[in-house]
């Protein structure tokens, strides 16, 4: 499964995206992974969570992003949920490419993606906007 959560910057999605993760650790058996593009709202994730700040590791395109995630899900096969943030901070990429890059994985490795998305929600195709929770 794959979600967005999308507004403009400081819209509120990082503390959104950081409740959900919190929630989820409560109710699901895996892990939880939270990807972000610097290390500042690690302190508000439960210690449970492995938290990667993902500009540690010079991700600066789609295929590096792939591999990057493909390692995280190699290295614990327990991993149920994995939230992205700040994913323009990292690298460009077009939306469909990422929704694209991400559904594979989460259905051959039975993983959940959410990730937050700087962009309103009506300069987003239709089947990215299915995708959207509100």
């Amino acid at each position: 499964m794959i979600r967005f959560v999308c507004g403009p910057k400081g819209s509120g999605k990082t503390k959104r995206l950081i409740r959900m993760a919190n929630d989820d650790l409560k109710s699901i058996d895996g892990g939880v992974v939270f990807i972000d593009a610097d290390d500042s709202h690690m302190l508000n994730l439960n210690h449970e969570i492995r938290y990667v700040n993902a500009r540690e590791f010079n991700i600066n395109n789609i295929d590096v992003f792939r591999g990057f995630l493909c390692g995280i899900i190699a290295k614990d096969y327990d991993i149920q949920k994995i939230y992205i943030d700040g994913i323009h901070k990292m690298l460009e990429i077009d939306v469909q490419d990422l929704k694209d890059l991400v559904q594979k994985k989460a259905e051959k490795y039975n993983v959940s993606f959410t990730i937050g998305l700087d962009t309103d929600e009506v300069e987003l195709s239709d089947e990215i906007k299915d995708l959207v929770i509100s």
